[in-house]
């Protein structure tokens, strides 16, 4: 007799679930993280503008909110944004947190921490 081969339907089950949840989690945290690197893209863009790099904190969050208003960020407000200066280089970093709901009362809390100084 042949040996047969192959999943059983108990495994499939559990592959499909596994699957699944892996499909659910990425969908949530897709907007989240690309809001993430939008944040980070913006911040480095700033800084390598000219006309941003010697300006007044107001004028950064003013072109800030140019770029906000183009890409629809919706993450973080102007009193989050801290505008230093390192010795002659000017670092625009903020610090939030996101909450994504995922099943009933179970959420997930991520800390993200954008700036134009990491690489």
């Amino acid at each position: 007799m042949k040996k047969q081969r192959g999943i059983s339907l108990t495994g499939l089950i559990v592959i499909l679930v596994l699957l699944g949840i892996g499909a659910m989690l990425g969908l949530k945290l897709f907007t989240p993280y690309s809001e993430y690197f939008t944040i980070q893209k913006t911040f480095k863009t700033l800084v390598q503008n000219p006309e941003t790099r010697s300006g007044s904190r107001a004028e950064i969050l003013r072109a800030y909110r140019r770029y906000t208003m183009i890409d629809n960020v919706t993450a973080i407000s102007e009193d989050d944004i801290e505008v230093t200066k390192d010795g002659n280089t000017l670092v625009i970093s903020a610090s939030y947190s996101v909450k994504v709901p995922l099943v009933a009362n179970v959420s997930l809390l991520i800390d993200f921490a954008p700036s134009s100084a990491s690489k």
